[in-house]
Order: structure tokens, then C-alpha cells, then sequence
């Protein structure tokens, strides 16, 4: 049986390059549901399999009333709550085996929305022009997998550029619809630990991969940029993970003061209710990250390190790491599952060593005896120790493999 694929887009601007694109995965073998996300006008030159008032219905609300919202920004809102509700119905009864869209700004946020609430491996393909340059790309991935292709030119007329662009995306479709796969539910002869990591903890990391995997368990590891950490805890509530060692926290205080690696109010705090075996570390906290050339002028002043030439980390200030132990403790004492803390001594990151542009012990030290008073009067069950070694330091990551082994098998 032919694969469905789902085409959502604003057919009252954009139908002929969708009629194009439907036609073009039609000569491909797979058979489409065309779906109108216009909110003001008519298709043109297409014709969808769900209309606009279809769909605006399926929300429990009218195309009328979604036109006559007041602003655009209420339109579109109740267009993207109808069709997140209409996607999870048909992938649900079993209509959709992928899903495309593409548009500008309005187009491809409605599109990537209806992509974010799918499975990961349900194939997922978003084309938009504005996939590129500085703009952030939380809107149109989240914490999701979809593939995100640069239209190059704008979605308006079908010139060779554009229809080698949509030729290009109707193939990989069809190669993700009859190739690839949802992610199953884990193997229960496997046992997988989730780990975070940046370039500042890779070392640490490896090693302690290597020893939990001589105990027959399987690191999955996340890049804590801001998405990893939240997709992390997006699977390991999906049941995906055994345990966790969040070896680098650091998206725990981007938020604070704008740094891109901002995993939201919520990080740290989703896996504990879990009651999952978890070991934490303060792995980076340290430092914020910023694009080079964009550190705001609140944090001029500071120590800062190039970590590339695309990025500077700029370090954390002495109240906000006493600020940060507070968080820590009100975060980690909501856990029920069994827990352990273990802090370095010699650094926190690799620009944090003695001589180094980060080196501020007395601030790490702050961090520190507020975490253990915090922690030790709300949570005295949950230990809290010392290790006189760099976070990257590789004998650190064994001896936090230890303790995580020492978790699950006690």
C-alpha cells in the first residue's frame, strides 16, 4: 500500500507551488492529504482534501471566527490549536505515514507546530526560506526531528530554482516514508542511560560511556545547548531510559540572563516525579553562552572565552551562583526517585582551571555551601559530595559511573 503523506500549507497564497509539490509526490507512488492552513482567502489553483472550515471545526471554532480574531497573531494561534488536533487524529487512525509543509514566517510555524506533536521518526520535512541566516530555529524544530530544507528563494512562483527545491523535498519524503521509522519503544534487553555533555565535559563523558557500557548499560548522550536537555526529558518521559546522569547543567542558567543555551523554566525538574535513578553535576554552570558579538551590554565586563568564532561563554557572576544553588536545591528536591549529587572542586569548565579566565573558586565554593544548606534542610536524603577533580577530568567520569552504578544496582 502506498504511503500518505500529509501536505499542510496557506493555500490561498501558495496553492500552485503545493499543487506542484503534491503532483510531483504523486509521480513518486505516494498518495497525499492536502490540508488548508489559509485563514483569509481561497485555495488557489488547488483544490485540498480538508478545507480551511474543516479544519477550524475540527478546533471546536469557525473559519469566521478565526478571520475575525482581531489580530493576526489570535488567527493563526487558533488555526495551529485546530490543526495540531486535526494531525494527531489522522496520525492516530493511521492517515499519515508523513507530513510536509512550507512556508514563510505564518506557513512554516504553522507547519513545523503540527510536525513538533508527532512521534520522532514520523518523517517530517519543512521547507521555508527563512531557514537560514540569524534566525533562531526553536519555532521551526523544537525539541522535534523534523528536516528542515532552505527554499533558497521565496515560496512565490514556480521558477527552476524553487521546483528543483520541492523536487528534491517530495523525494526525500519518499524516502523517509518507505525507509525510515518511528523510534520503537526501548528494547527491554537493553538498558539505556541518558547523559548530558558539552565540548567542555566530552572527555569526562567518554570515559564514564565506556564504563557503564562495560556493565552492560547504554549511554545515550545530549549536547545541552538548550534542545538536548529538554528532549532528553521529553524521552525519558516517553520511558526510553533506565536512568540519568545530567553531567552538564547548564541550561539551567542560560535563562537568567539570555544566553542561547535556554532550556526553559522546566530543566531539571521533569525527570525527578519519574522516580528514575539520576546522578547530577553542576557540569558548566559557570558560564552563559552567547553568538560572538552579541554579548549584551549587562554582561560587559566580565571574564569571557572564545570558544570558537562563532560562540563566546561569558562567565557567571558570584551572586548567580549563589542564585543558582537556590535553584538547584528547589529543583532537585522534588525528586522521588533515588539520587545522588557529586560537585568538583578543581573547575567547572574547561576555561575553569587555575591561571584560567574562569578560574573563581570562591564563587564555585558560594555555589556550593548554598546547594549543600538548601539541599541538606529540604532534601537530607539526597547526599551530596565533593570529588577533588576538573569536570573533564576522565577519572571524574569513572567515578560518576561508579556512583550510577552504585544507584541501580543498590
Amino acid at each position: 500500500m502506498a504511503k500518505n503523506i500529509v501536505i499542510v500549507g496557506t493555500l490561498d497564497t501558495k496553492g500552485p507551488e503545493f499543487a506542484y509539490l503534491r503532483d510531483r509526490m504523486h509521480d513518486l507512488g505516494l498518495t497525499t492529504t492536502v490540508i488548508d492552513a489559509g485563514i483569509l482567502g481561497e485555495p488557489l489553483d488547488i483544490v485540498p482534501d480538508i478545507d480551511h472550515a474543516e479544519v477550524a471545526r475540527f478546533g471546536g471554532t469557525t473559519i469566521e471566527a478565526l478571520q475575525q480574531a482581531g489580530t493576526r497573531g489570535k488567527a493563526v494561534e487558533g488555526m495551529r490549536d485546530a490543526l495540531q488536533l486535526l494531525i494527531l487524529d489522522l496520525y492516530k487512525k493511521g492517515k499519515l505515514d508523513g507530513i510536509i509543509g512550507m512556508g514563510g514566517a505564518e506557513g512554516a510555524v504553522l507547519g513545523a507546530a503540527c510536525m513538533m506533536i508527532l512521534p520522532l521518526g514520523v518523517p517530517k520535512v519543512l521547507i521555508s526560506p527563512i531557514a537560514s541566516g540569524k534566525h533562531y530555529f526553536d519555532p521551526l524544530i523544537g525539541t522535534s526531528d523534523i528536516m528542515v530544507i532552505h527554499s533558497v528563494v521565496d515560496i512565490l512562483g514556480l521558477n527552476p530554482i524553487a521546483c528543483t527545491i520541492f523536487d528534491n523535498a517530495a523525494a526525500a519524503m519518499k524516502g523517509l516514508a518507505e525507509h525510515g521509522h518511528e523510534l520503537a519503544p526501548p528494547d527491554p534487553s537493553k538498558r539505556y542511560v541518558a547523559v548530558t555533555m558539552l565540548g567542555n565535559t566530552t572527555k569526562a563523558v567518554m570515559a564514564l560511556k565506556d564504563r557503564i557500557e562495560q556493565e552492560g548499560y547504554e549511554a545515550v548522550i545530549f549536547h545541552s545547548n538548550g534542545v538536548g536537555g529538554p528532549a532528553m526529558e521529553e524521552l525519558a518521559e516517553s520511558g526510553q531510559f533506565v536512568g540519568i546522569i545530567d553531567y552538564t547543567t547548564n541550561e539551567v542558567y542560560d535563562p537568567l540572563v539570555g544566553g542561547i543555551h535556554d532550556a526553559g523554566p522546566d530543566r531539571l525538574e521533569r525527570i525527578g516525579p519519574l522516580g528514575l535513578p539520576q546522578v547530577i553535576l553542576p557540569g558548566c554552570i559557570d558560564f552563559s553562552v552567547f553568538h560572538t558579538g552579541a554579548i549584551p551590554d549587562s554582561l560587559k565586563g566580565r571574564p569571557v572565552y572564545d570558544h570558537n568564532p562563532e560562540y563566546a561563554l561569558v562567565r557567571t557572576s558570584h551572586d548567580e551562583m549563589i542564585e543558582l544553588g537556590h535553584i538547584f536545591t528547589r529543583k532537585l528536591s522534588k525528586t522521588t526517585g533515588p539520587m545522588r549529587v557529586i560537585v568538583p572542586t578543581k573547575g567547572l569548565s574547561i576555561p575553569n582551571v587555575p591561571d584560567g579566565v574562569f578560574w573563581n573558586p570562591e564563587s564555585d565554593a558560594a555555589f556550593l555551601e548554598t546547594l549543600r544548606t538548601g539541599l541538606g534542610a529540604a532534601r537530607p536524603d539526597i547526599p551530596i559530595e565533593t570529588q577533588d577533580y576538573h569536570i573533564n577530568d576522565p577519572k571524574l567520569g569513572v567515578l560518576v559511573a561508579e556512583r550510577f552504578l552504585d544507584l541501580v544496582n543498590n
